[in-house]
């Protein structure tokens, strides 16, 4: 095991690592001069930042630039876009209105699909959710943006249906619309984590009578696992429901573009809207999130006109209209560099190498005996419980927090904690390209030799 190695982070605790950032944000009435400020950062600051490219970073979906996106961005950076409207910047609303239609195409999405750029996964799956809402109020018979809640004769009916593996995000939005964690109607998933179709029939046929049913959400690779759900059964069970499907694809979506994985994804194109973060698998500056939706007319819905900017009869593009901030940073410039820079053979290249991986280190797992393997990767994801002979079942949920708590505090590797069924486990997301089998056989056996610290009741 190689344990000398540079760290990912400092691994300090966060008292530690706020004695030495107070000198950043220790004002003064003198300035700095740029050389001085350069090499305080780089003493205080930097040292706690986490390494994205290092061979054992295998815990979340940060991805370090990649060469395109940071020329991309770096350009972007010093021109400092908005992309509000045309007046704004004409060459960033119409870089980013082109780079949407052409992932559009890319992925499928039919003649009428528009899509946007937004600020984060979470504030896409939001901006779905508000539409599918608004959609529902065009069904009673209103204007949801004038009469939001007040205007469904009893919003305690409405009803968002969503796998339990689905993204926390959902939970996030329903209490910022107002309509509360009770609107969120769970379906079982099954033993691949994904969402049953069995249970998701028997959970409309259950809410159809007493629930207003606006919106149901899968998941094209969920955070916790990367499951994908059955995306051609949640289609045609919502077919004769008039409801809003969702796809969030935050993560998944991409892999739709490898020939191999196309069976995973059948008929996206059909999804009312689908959301994509690029900063995932792309090496692209967050934030870099999008939403697509099947008919780009839908994107009236978010309008709002003003005198002074945003005027209604202006007819350039402006993608301003499109979604709730009025200020935000040209994030198509660096998703076109690196789209550009590694041409689609590369971008394939680019995520099949760490799936590759993914399926050597899961063979591993399975001929290892202190090593489980608890489920079959869909995707880059894949989950590993520590059971080294001879301790006791009872106290393996223990072993893998006490792993994941070890492995936070030493910094030389980063993996993430999660449960599947009552059962913690240590997750592994490989995103990067570079990563090789050795690198994670290296992180199992880091695991495995820290496993022996493991103090509990009754160990000799």
């Amino acid at each position: 095991m190689k344990t000398t190695e540079k760290k990912i982070t400092s691994g300090l605790a966060p008292q530690e690592v706020a004695a030495e950032l107070a000198p950043l944000v220790d004002f003064q009435p003198a300035g700095l001069p740029l050389d001085e400020l350069q090499q305080l950062f780089r003493e205080r600051l930097v040292p706690h930042f986490v390494d994205y490219g290092h061979p054992g970073f295998h815990s979340l979906y940060n991805f370090f630039l990649e060469p395109g996106a940071d020329l991309g961005a770096t350009l972007a950076q010093v021109h400092n876009q908005g992309v509000t409207n045309w007046q704004v910047s004409p060459g960033g609303v119409m870089l980013e209105e082109l780079c949407c239609q052409a992932l559009c195409r890319l992925f499928g999405l039919g003649p009428k699909a528009e899509g946007t750029f937004m600020f984060s996964g979470t504030y896409a799956n939001q901006q779905a959710i508000y539409l599918a809402l608004h959609r529902r109020a065009e069904q009673c018979g209103f204007d949801f943006a004038v009469e939001g809640l007040n205007g469904f004769d009893d919003p305690r009916r409405l009803a968002l249906v969503a796998s339990e593996e689905a993204h926390f995000s959902l939970r996030q939005t329903l209490r910022m619309m107002g309509l509360g964690e009770t609107c969120l109607h769970t379906v079982r998933a099954d033993a691949r984590r994904r969402m049953d179709s069995r249970a998701l029939a028997r959970k409309l046929a259950e809410l159809r009578e007493s629930h207003d049913i606006f919106c149901v959400v899968a998941t094209a690779g969920t955070s916790s696992i990367g499951s994908i759900d059955p995306l051609d059964d949640v289609l045609e069970q919502c077919r004769d429901l008039a409801t809003w499907v969702h796809l969030d694809g935050a993560y998944g979506l991409i892999y739709s573009l490898l020939e191999e994985k196309q069976d995973l994804f059948p008929g996206i194109g059909h999804f009312d809207s689908i959301i994509w973060d690029p900063h995932k698998q792309f090496g692209v500056p967050i934030p870099s999130s999008l939403i697509f939706l099947k008919d780009g007319a839908d994107f009236q819905r978010m309008a709002i006109y003003s005198d002074y900017f945003n005027r209604k009869q202006e007819r350039e593009p402006n993608p301003g209209l499109k979604s709730p901030p009025s200020t935000r940073p040209l994030s198509a410039l660096p998703l076109v560099a690196a789209l550009r820079h590694q041409g689609l053979d590369g971008i394939k290249a680019r995520l099949r190498a760490p799936l590759s991986v993914v399926a050597r280190a899961v063979d591993y797992v399975t001929d290892h005996g202190e090593l489980e393997l608890m489920l079959p990767p869909d995707l880059g994801i894949f989950c590993v419980r520590v059971q080294p002979a001879g301790l006791a079942p009872e106290v393996l949920n223990d072993l893998q927090q006490y792993l994941y708590q070890r492995v936070i505090r030493e910094g030389r590797r980063s993996v993430s904690l999660t449960v599947i069924e009552d059962r913690a486990a240590l997750r592994f997301l490989i995103l990067s390209p570079a990563t090789r089998l050795a690198d994670i056989i290296d992180t199992f056996d880091y695991l495995l030799e820290i496993a022996r610290d493991f103090n509990y009741p009754g160990k000799k």
